[in-house]
C-alpha cells in the first residue's frame, strides 16, 4: 500500500512538472541560452524516471514489483518502450524530432528511478535481503 501512494503522488508532481515545462515554460518564457538544452531534455529526464512508479500505480497487474529482478524488468522494458518511441520520431509522418540525447537521458532517467523506486521498496518493509533471496 505504501509503494502505491509514494507512486501515485510522485508519478502526479512529475507529470506536473512536465507539463510545466512543455505547455508553460517552453512555450511562453524566455529561456537562456544556457538553459535551453536543460528544458529541452527534462522531460525525457523526468518521464523515464517515473516509469517503475507508473508501472507500481497503474499497471500493478502485470509488474508485481516485489524483488529486484522485477524491478529491473519494468524499467527495463519501460526504457525498450522509450527507445523505439524515440526512433519513430525518424518517420516524417509524425512531424517530431529525433535526438540521441533524449535517449540518453532516458537512460538516466530510468536509471534513477530506479534507484529511487528500489529504496522505496526497502522502506516500504522488503528488505534487500529478502529482495535477493526472492530472486535465487
Amino acid at each position: 500500500m505504501y509503494l502505491k501512494r509514494i507512486s501515485r503522488s510522485i508519478v502526479i508532481t512529475g507529470t506536473l512538472l512536465i507539463w510545466t515545462i512543455k505547455f508553460i515554460i517552453r512555450p511562453f518564457f524566455h529561456i537562456p541560452h544556457e538553459l535551453k538544452a536543460f528544458v529541452g531534455f527534462a522531460p525525457n529526464l523526468i518521464g523515464s524516471f517515473l516509469l517503475p512508479f507508473g508501472a507500481c500505480w497503474f499497471f500493478q497487474r502485470y509488474f508485481k514489483l516485489k524483488t529486484e529482478a522485477d524491478l529491473r524488468f519494468t524499467c527495463g522494458f519501460g526504457l525498450v518502450l522509450v527507445i523505439i518511441n524515440e526512433y519513430l520520431q525518424l518517420i516524417p509522418v509524425f512531424g517530431r524530432t529525433f535526438d540521441y540525447l533524449d535517449i540518453l537521458f532516458s537512460v538516466v532517467g530510468v536509471f534513477f528511478g530506479h534507484m529511487v523506486f528500489a529504496r522505496c521498496m526497502v522502506a516500504a518493509g522488503t528488505s534487500v535481503k529478502e529482495m535477493k533471496l526472492a530472486e535465487n
